[in-house]
C-alpha cells in the first residue's frame, strides 16, 4: 500500500478506538482527524518537520488520554470505597438503633418492675385485710365495699401493666417460680406438686418479681412406710458375716 492508503487506514483505524473507549473523555474525533489529514498532507508534500510535529501533537493526545484514564479508574475505586464505607456506616447506624430500642426497653422494664415489685407488700396488705373485715354492721359493710374497690382497681391496674401471679395449688413445683418453705406427706396429691400457697408469687410478663412461698407434696406416707418396712426385713450383710463367724 501507499503512504496515502497507510494514512487512510490509520484515520479509520484512530476513529474506531476513539468510539470504542467511551468511558475515556478524549479530544474531539474532528481534532485528531484534522490532525491525521494534516499528516497526509505532509507525506504527499514530504514534509518531515510537519510530520514530526503531528506526531507530537498526536503524542500529547495519546498522553493526555492515559492520564485521564487513570484518573477515571482512581475516582471508580474511591467511589467503590466510598460506597464500602458508607453501607458499613449505615449497617453500624441500624444496629446502634436497635441496641439503643432494646436497651431503652430493657431499662423501662427494669423500672417497671421495681417499681411494682415496692408496692407487692401493699397487695399482701390488701390480702390480709380482706381476711380481717367484719360485715356485720351497715357501716361495717360500707367499709368493705370501699375497701373492695380499691383493692379490685389496684389489681386492674397491675394486671394492665402486664403483672400476673404465679401458679401455685395444684401445680408442680417450679424452683424458679415457687419457694419450698415446707414438705408434707399426703395422699392426695404426688410428690413435687404444691398442697399450700402461703405467699403470693408475681411475674411481670415473663420476669419474676416475686417467688410464690409454698407447701410441697413429699408423696403418699403410706408407700414410704412399706418400702422402710421391706428395707428393715432384708438382712444385713453385717449379720451374714457374724452367724458364718459363729458356725
Amino acid at each position: 500500500p501507499t503512504g496515502v492508503e497507510s494514512i487512510d487506514e490509520e484515520i479509520e483505524e484512530s476513529g474506531s478506538e476513539v468510539s470504542d473507549d467511551a468511558d475515556v473523555e478524549q479530544a474531539p474525533k474532528s481534532a485528531i482527524q484534522a490532525l491525521l489529514h494534516s499528516y497526509k498532507e505532509a507525506i504527499v508534500v514530504n514534509s518531515e518537520e510537519r510530520m514530526a510535529d503531528i506526531v507530537n501533537q498526536l503524542q500529547s493526545i495519546e498522553d493526555e488520554r492515559d492520564v485521564l484514564s487513570k484518573q477515571i479508574a482512581s475516582l471508580r475505586e474511591e467511589t467503590f470505597a466510598d460506597k464500602l464505607r458508607l453501607l458499613r456506616l449505615s449497617a453500624d447506624f441500624a444496629n446502634f438503633r436497635k441496641r439503643s430500642e432494646r436497651e431503652r426497653i430493657s431499662l423501662a422494664s427494669d423500672i417497671k418492675g421495681e417499681v411494682i415489685e415496692s408496692l407487692l407488700p401493699m397487695l399482701d396488705s390488701f390480702e390480709i385485710a380482706k381476711t380481717q373485715i367484719n360485715t356485720e354492721t351497715e357501716r361495717e359493710e360500707k367499709i368493705n365495699n370501699s375497701y373492695q374497690s380499691i383493692y379490685k382497681q389496684f389489681v386492674q391496674i397491675l394486671r394492665a401493666m402486664g403483672v400476673s401471679i404465679v401458679e401455685t395449688a395444684g401445680h408442680r413445683f417450679d424452683p424458679t417460680l415457687h419457694e419450698a418453705i415446707m414438705r408434707e406427706e399426703s395422699t392426695e396429691f404426688e410428690e413435687g406438686i404444691i398442697i399450700e400457697e402461703f405467699r403470693r408469687g408475681f411475674k411481670l410478663g415473663d420476669q419474676l418479681l416475686r417467688p410464690a412461698t409454698v407447701k410441697v407434696s413429699a408423696g403418699p406416707a403410706a408407700a414410704k412406710s412399706v418400702e422402710a418396712s421391706v428395707e428393715s426385713s432384708e438382712p444385713s450383710s453385717e449379720g451374714a458375716e457374724t452367724d458364718d463367724s459363729s458356725l
